[in-house]
């Protein structure tokens, strides 16, 4: 059994201290994994639902019978990767982590999807800043210039409105949007996940630059709080091809 509480890791970033934590639940037992920058709690094992909703709803627009070609902003714990990799349709899945101790931490098996995520030939952990590679011409892949995919799924700052640095704030404005759309192919794919209400001029936003977008409220138990607590998530489908915007109910 593992001690009530341990830190596994702490380290300075530019972004502030980081700290990878490890505590026992004490009714269910279970060992809980907690990542806090500075003083702010930014993911818990605790709650996973939204992380993987995130790739569930994003992936379920994709196209049903295609190979796909997955990116995910933001590794985390691992939840969003991993639910990319137990469908049967991704053939290849990047994951851009602006911090290297994070990458780090599930090479070395210090997280519990470590080990899978790092043993599947599909999955490659890429050491970068997810935002600026947006708005280079080169794009996510460093290895791929220009590379586009069936699906980019983003879980990085708590919401379009509290981001974690100010230089996010660029990518969910409608000229940032139009970036991001041009690494998808056509019919492709964008998610995000928010910690927020679903916020209305954000989706109008999305239906400027994609042709279809929707906010999906996503329920889930709060053991710590009682009763039931909610994310949202955002999923946006590029036209696809032979499609007008038209078509797609965009007049």
């Amino acid at each position: 059994m593992s001690a009530r509480f341990e830190e596994i890791d702490w380290r300075p970033t530019p972004m502030g201290d980081i700290s990878l934590r490890r505590r026992r639940e004490p009714v269910s037992g279970e060992d809980v994994y907690e990542v806090k920058l500075g003083d702010e709690f930014l993911m818990s094992s605790l709650f996973t639902a939204g992380e993987i909703a995130l790739t569930r709803l994003g992936l379920a627009e994709a196209a049903p019978d295609a190979e796909l070609d997955v990116a995910v902003g933001g590794l985390g714990l691992g939840y969003t990767a991993q639910t990319a990799l137990d469908d049967p349709r991704v053939r290849s899945l990047i994951v851009v982590e602006a911090l290297g101790e994070v990458i780090e931490w599930h090479e070395r098996g210090l997280v519990p999807l470590g080990g899978p995520l790092t043993s599947d030939p599909r999955c490659r952990l890429v050491h970068g800043d997810f935002f600026a590679s947006v708005a280079d011409p080169h794009g996510l892949d460093p290895y791929e210039p220009g590379r586009r995919f069936h699906a980019v799924l983003l879980d990085i700052d708590h919401s379009p409105r509290h981001v974690l640095h100010p230089r996010h704030a660029a990518l969910y404005e409608p000229s940032g949007l139009r970036t991001l759309a041009e690494l998808l192919h056509p019919g492709g794919v964008f998610a995000l996940w928010s910690n927020d209400p679903p916020d209305d001029e954000f989706t109008l936003a999305l239906t400027r630059v994609f042709a279809q977008a929707e906010a999906h409220v996503v329920e889930f138990d709060n053991p710590l709080q009682g009763g039931m607590a909610t994310n949202t998530v955002y999923v946006a489908r590029n036209t696809p091809p032979g499609c007008r915007v038209e078509d797609m109910g965009r007049q």
